[in-house]
């Protein structure tokens, strides 16, 4: 059995409606009937809907059937409309269908009211069908637009046989072109920053002949002398015939760019602070340091003083004191100058290093701090290790970071008090170096959590020495982790790229 049909029907003889009604009924379509006479009701059961079928005679005593059409077609473009009548001609029906009509039956031959019917209803509900397709297509094509204008990201399609481009609407934002401009390759490298355009040029002329996706950030100059940074990702598509096809993105990084370079900054000037910072705890130890080569040069001082006053100064003597002068003069000197190394803000400036240098020179500058501690410093540093390419004043501070909350580890501790820093060759031309103590370990599942910036289990100090030295590595090529060292203390390792082929 089929579903019941709802049907309006404008028929002025009830007769008519009741014979086609059972006609409907008998070959299994049932049907409820809404018969009207004119246009006052007709139009009102249009406004309530709720028909699967509109029915029409087309000559009424105060209504005609074309004019019925005409006024379903703009209130229920969905409904289909069959005409049923005795007195349509032709000319007229065939006019009746370009106006909209799905059909027409002459009462005379009402056999084909049921085929009329099923073939109106199946157009109706593909029509229906295709209206619901294209409404979810536009309203997808709604819901893209926006949330590429939400996201800062266009789509775009290049034909690299024909050079056409299509652009998506956002796409059009970011390049500030007029939705009327025709996009051309030409135009995507006019508005490129022009220090990039060499790059961009090359980029994609790589692609398109290698046949490859691609995937790069550049610049644009804007009319207005800004600058926007975009992030540019195509696919490769080929076709039958071997034409190839670009189907991708450009997302406008600018404000990303802009939040990277301020984090840049801020953490330029944390690691500033903490720099700053450590060595106000070092005041002490650097005091003790510099008075023992100051006290040797005073001494020595005195003694040609001593050997120059008299009548015949011994001159090996005199020359053998003012050399210890010079050396320890020179000590002090270079204790002062790492400090104001490590004072200094700068940006990243790279060169070849000796890291065994830079660890001995740490263990120098931070002896006096250990050993007010009792604490001993073990270095087993090889002369032979290759040299790295980094920033002196970066590894400076990560060793010098490591070696203090080593010692930090140690000062309250009893028994042994040892501070051991390792350097060796690791795999794959790395550098591997170890700063391992017999403090109070770590707290259980802190080995990376104290890498987290602001994360500390001191009673005093930012939380962010250990995090700007995981930042430091890391820029460097490298890793830094952790480990406890059951029953006490704990190792701080980092691994760094060598250079190997400068050491040769």
């Amino acid at each position: 059995m089929n579903p019941l049909l709802r049907i309006l029907y404008l028929e002025d003889d009830p007769k008519d409606a009741d014979l086609v009604q059972a006609m409907l009924e008998a070959d299994g379509f049932a049907s409820h009937v809404t018969r009207v006479e004119n246009k006052t009701d007709f139009c009102a059961s249009l406004e309530h809907g709720g028909f699967d079928l509109i029915l029409a005679d087309y000559t009424l005593p105060s209504f005609d059937g074309i004019s019925a059409l005409k006024i379903a077609a703009e209130k229920r473009p969905e409904v289909p409309f069959i005409f049923v009548s005795g007195t349509l001609d032709e000319e007229i029906a065939i006019e009746a269908l370009k106006i909209g009509a799905a059909d027409y039956v002459f009462k005379t031959r009402l056999l084909r009211i049921v085929p009329a019917l099923q073939r109106a209803l199946r157009e109706g509900q593909d029509r229906a069908e295709r209206k619901r397709t294209q409404e979810a297509l536009r309203r997808s094509e709604a819901y893209l637009a926006e949330a590429q204008r939400i996201s800062h990201t266009g789509s775009f399609g290049w034909s690299v046989s024909t050079g056409e481009l299509f652009w998506s609407e956002e796409t059009f934002r970011i390049f500030q072109y007029d939705r009327t401009t025709t996009p051309t390759e030409e135009l995507v490298l006019q508005r490129t920053h022009p220090e990039d355009a060499a790059f961009v040029r090359r980029t994609i002329g790589h692609a398109s002949r290698d046949r490859k996706d691609f995937d790069f950030d550049h610049r644009l100059q804007m009319p207005d002398g800004s600058v926007k940074h975009v992030h540019v990702v195509a696919h490769a598509i080929s076709d039958a015939s071997g034409n190839i096809e670009f189907v991708g993105t450009v997302m406008d990084v600018t404000e990303r760019k802009l939040a990277e370079e301020g984090l840049r900054r801020a953490q330029s000037e944390v690691a500033h602070f903490n720099r700053v910072t450590t060595i106000g705890e070092l005041t002490a130890s650097l005091a003790h340091e510099l008075n023992q080569p100051i006290a040797a040069a005073i001494t020595n001082a005195n003694t040609c003083l001593r050997w120059l006053t008299r009548d015949h100064p011994d001159l090996d003597e005199a020359r053998a004191a003012a050399l210890r002068i010079v050396k320890d003069g020179t000590r002090a000197a270079e204790i002062l100058n790492r400090t104001r190394m490590l004072f200094k803000k700068s940006t990243q400036h790279t060169e070849l290093i000796d890291v065994t240098e830079v660890i001995r020179g740490m263990i120098v500058l931070l002896r006096g701090e250990a050993t007010q501690y009792n604490i001993s410093i073990r270095a087993d540093l090889p002369a032979d290790l290759p040299q790295i390419v980094g920033d002196r004043v970066q590894l400076q501070q990560v060793i010098m970071n490591l070696i203090m909350n080593s010692i930090e580890a140690m000062k309250d501790v009893h028994g042994t008090r040892a501070l051991i820093i390792k350097s060796q060759r690791a795999e794959s031309d790395q550098l591997l170096v170890s700063v391992s103590d017999t403090g109070v370990g770590l707290p259980r599942d802190h080995a990376d959590q104290v890498f987290d910036p602001f994360f500390t289990t001191k009673p005093q100090g930012t939380g962010m020495g250990l995090s700007i030295s995981r930042s430091i590595v890391e820029s460097h090529g490298g890793r830094l982790w952790a480990a406890n060292n059951y029953p006490r203390g704990a190792s701080f390792s980092f691994t760094i790229p060598s250079n190997s082929e400068a050491h040769e």
